[in-house]
């Protein structure tokens, strides 16, 4: 208990002396040992290096779990399988969940329907989408994330530690210059440059492992780079095989009836009308009928020119896309513009005739808002 005591009482009177020596510094009432430059800028890299480190690091989180409350659910029970050194479970991404709901919602819509069949397709994609992500969510924090974490929470951690150290070494060996500075008699001078001398040597010593730990600041940059490359390998894999699903998922739609593609404006997307190169009419293309009994006679094209429009059952249309003629019978339109639109008997519901000035064709409805 003597010992304790007065071990405790030692180490209060030493604290007191640093922060009187530390105080007085501030003040500019005593001088200051300053480091080697060579130490002091490897002290400014490490400390750029931790605040980057640490900023990057949780900037990668929020981008691999945007969502704060998960993420913190999931540190928790990441630390709570790191302790029961157990392997963490693979969680259901956003993705799979959605995917699932689709199909979910197939079978209660009827799986045979148009609305239903397409649903079990995206949903089946969605769900591929879904995986790839936990890839990318997996091996991004194994490959990345992990490297800056033991970073931070390890070497960071021991350099800090060090440099406390170094700190108070080179508080000691200050108050021993000011106490030699001090001293009259020569007694006292002699104990006062007796302890000098050895804060001097344990100043010296732990400048050094300081130093060599700083040093090592070079070997984690290569490190972090090794690990930068194989997150950006990640996600071209991830990306890639996003674009692929994203790819097979447009073919497949494209197969449905009353599919939906992207048009070449490069900001809206429209239905694709279904192409034809002459105009639709009661009977089908290149077949005339005179009566019910009567052989069909083929007959030529009908030409857009030789459409009269009715004298009434006019309307005004907005484009909503743009769209290209496929050919002489069709007519072009560009989003926003205003046309006069109207229907011939037996035409295709799919398909109006458009007028523009002097230039007339036919116009795809589901590229027109009808106006009164």
């Amino acid at each position: 208990m003597d010992f304790n005591l007065k071990k405790l009482t030692s180490d209060a009177g030493v604290f007191f002396t640093r922060a009187v020596q530390f105080t007085e510094e501030k003040l500019g009432s005593a001088e200051k040992t300053e480091l080697d430059a060579h130490l002091e800028n490897l002290i400014a890299r490490a400390d750029c290096t931790k605040n980057w480190t640490e900023k990057i690091f949780r900037q990668t989180e929020v981008l691999l779990q945007p969502n704060p409350i998960d993420h913190t659910g999931a540190r928790i029970e990441e630390f709570f399988y790191e302790k029961l050194d157990k392997k963490i479970p693979s969680r259901i991404t956003n993705g799979e969940l959605l995917g699932q709901y689709m199909m979910d919602a197939a079978k209660d819509f009827g799986p045979g329907t148009p609305y239903g069949s397409t649903l079990i397709t995206v949903g089946e994609y969605q769900k591929r989408l879904g995986g790839a992500e936990r890839e990318f969510l997996q091996t991004s924090a194994i490959n990345f994330l992990t490297p800056l974490r033991n970073f931070l929470e390890g070497d960071w951690r021991t350099i800090s530690k060090e440099r406390r150290l170094l700190e108070n070494r080179r508080l000691d060996l200050d108050i021993c210059k000011a106490r030699v500075k001090k001293a009259k008699q020569a007694e006292a001078k002699a104990a006062a440059e007796q302890e000098l001398r050895v804060a001097q040597t344990e100043f010296d010593r732990q400048a050094e492992v300081t130093r060599l730990l700083l040093e090592g600041i070079s070997s984690t940059h290569v490190n972090h780079l090794r690990c930068l490359h194989e997150f950006v390998e990640a996600q071209v894999t991830y990306y890639a095989q996003c674009h692929q699903y994203m790819q097979e998922l447009q073919k497949e739609l494209s197969r449905y009836p009353n599919s939906f593609s992207s048009n070449a404006h490069p900001s809206t997307t429209c239905p694709s009308p279904v192409s034809s190169s002459t105009l639709p009419g009661a009977a089908p293309p290149g077949l005339i009928t005179s009566g019910p009994n009567s052989t069909r006679e083929p007959a030529g094209p009908l030409k857009i020119q030789d459409v009269q429009p009715p004298a009434t059952g006019h309307r005004k249309a907005k484009v909503l896309y743009d769209y290209d003629a496929h050919d002489a019978s069709e007519l072009s339109l560009l989003a926003d513009e205003l046309i006069t639109v109207y229907t011939v008997p037996g035409m295709d519901p799919d398909w109006l005739v458009g007028e523009r000035g002097n230039q007339k064709g036919k116009v795809p409805v589901t590229y027109l808002e009808l106006l009164s």
